[in-house]
């Protein structure tokens, strides 16, 4: 429940402070640092999981390796 108060008031804090920036000519520096670091924080990644748990995870070296044998390969070819 907490969770859910928090995360409402942080939506209408930056809702009002867009509204503002938006239609108040008065509008200044601190409405905009709210939009803009609210948009921010939209952007991070935050249904992320410890990389052995997810599916379809790439192991840990395995493009080493294919940079590895690819250049092998391509040494080879070059004749």
């Amino acid at each position: 429940m907490t969770r859910w108060t928090v995360g409402l008031g942080l939506g209408v804090l930056w809702w009002w402070a867009v509204a503002r920036l938006a239609v108040a000519p008065d509008a200044g520096v601190l409405e905009g640092a709210v939009a803009a670091g609210g948009w921010g924080l939209s952007l991070l990644p935050v249904h992320c999981m410890p990389k052995g748990r997810a599916a379809g995870a790439v192991a840990k070296g395995r493009w080493v390796r294919a940079w590895r044998t690819g250049a092998a390969g391509r040494e080879g070819d070059a004749g």
